[in-house]
């Protein structure tokens, strides 16, 4: 995967964010989804058709969860941590 922030500023990139929708409602990078850590498993349709997967939430620990979990089932994907980090890049 080529660079994050080079993949986030040619808009090349598909952000997912794992915040829970009351989080994500609160702030998040321009451009991301929602799609919840508790929900990884059931979207995983979803997230096979995307190119390029940012994954961020609050500090990195989620994150680092569902990039975990991405992997183990075949989806090529960055944990890119907080999604202010990732806003900063758009």
């Amino acid at each position: 995967m080529e660079n994050i922030e080079e993949l986030i500023k040619t808009g090349k990139a598909s952000i997912v964010d794992v915040r829970t929708p009351s989080e994500f409602m609160g702030g998040h990078a321009a451009g991301s989804i929602n799609i919840p850590l508790q929900e990884i498993s059931q979207r995983m349709a979803e997230l096979k058709n995307m190119k390029n997967i940012i994954l961020c939430c609050a500090s990195g620990a989620r994150s680092s969860q569902a990039a975990m979990y991405l992997e183990q089932n075949g989806i090529d994907c960055e944990n890119a941590g907080s999604w202010m980090d990732i806003n900063s890049y758009c």
